[in-house]
């Protein structure tokens, strides 16, 4: 199979170029369907708090996401701080919201990069990375010059807009986004997001368009290319879930590879909220997992769940 196609743009130059194009938009910030308009070069922050420089909270070897993404060598996984959403449930609220981390120059992440694939891993794995994507652009460049030969995946909510996927056309290579919601109402209340459902999407539209809706593997089973679409299961069915899987079904098509999450328990602000202070029932999961079954979706991955658990 053949590498990245990042190196293909790399070796034309269009990597460089296309990072320019972001850094432009930096100066009146829409790289989120939000679209601040804040001029980031000059210090100005919009509603991600984000900067000029990418803020890097951590970036290691993760072994705990999907079977191909983690394999046997690990995802290398790079922990982005702020968030372009506030999610009331957020479990790494101190990255995303608190802002934990720090400022890293292009040569910086493009040496997290290279390191993580020095030590093995199958991918580097950008996580919540939309407000950085003019500066992974510029940083993937160099590493790509440097050697960097390993997949890349985007990790995101999947609140994202048109124009930033775009740049984005032939440099990812493995979409790994959320589809969280079925209501502006519940997403705006729960998340922060304005018009989540519809950027949410025309996004995953997009992404099935540049890289497919399956996964395609190895010999060994790690993938190379595709998307896997993460669902997450809120208590009281505030995820809408069957809504969410019946769009997916019936616009991205029942061979999308699903993985639905039981993995909720109540984190930062949600401890004091009505619905959201406790773990997810057996009952609620069960629920999702049938509407799995109705609406055709046979491929991704489930979690394991314990009573044990309900808090």
């Amino acid at each position: 199979m053949s590498g990245p196609a990042y190196l293909n743009l790399w070796q034309r130059g269009e990597l460089a170029h296309r990072a320019r194009r972001a850094r432009e938009r930096l100066a009146r910030c829409d790289l989120c369907p939000r679209a601040c308009g804040v001029n980031r070069l000059t210090g100005e922050q919009g509603y991600c708090r984000a900067g000029e420089q990418a803020k890097v909270a951590s970036h290691n070897v993760h072994m705990w996401e999907e079977p191909p993404i983690s394999g046997w060598g690990g995802s290398g996984t790079i922990f982005f701080s702020h968030c372009t959403a506030r999610c009331l449930f957020c479990q790494n609220y101190p990255i995303s919201q608190l802002g934990a981390g720090r400022a890293v120059s292009a040569d910086e992440l493009a040496e997290m990069m290279l390191s993580l694939q020095q030590k093995g891993c199958h991918n580097i794995n950008l996580v919540t990375p939309t407000h950085y994507v003019a500066q992974i652009l510029q940083s993937l460049d160099i590493a790509a010059g440097l050697g960097l030969a390993v997949p890349l995946v985007y990790n995101t909510s999947g609140y994202e807009s048109l124009e930033t996927l775009v740049l984005l056309d032939g440099v990812v290579d493995i979409y790994l986004p959320d589809s969280k919601y079925s209501s502006d109402a519940v997403a705006q209340e729960l998340s922060g997001f304005r018009g989540y459902v519809s950027a949410n999407r025309r996004a995953l539209v997009e992404m099935a368009r540049q890289v497919g809706n399956g996964i395609r593997t190895d010999e060994d089973g790690i993938a190379r290319r595709g998307m896997i679409l993460r669902h997450l299961v809120l208590p009281q069915g505030l995820s809408q879930t069957n809504k969410v899987l019946a769009w997916v079904a019936d616009t991205l098509g029942r061979d999308t590879f699903v993985s639905l999450m039981s993995q909720y328990f109540p984190a930062h602000r949600a401890t004091d909220h009505p619905a959201l202070s406790r773990r997810v029932l057996w009952d609620e999961y069960a629920e999702a997992l049938q509407s799995l079954e109705r609406n055709g979706l046979e491929n991704g991955w489930t979690q394991p769940y314990s009573e044990s658990e309900v808090g």
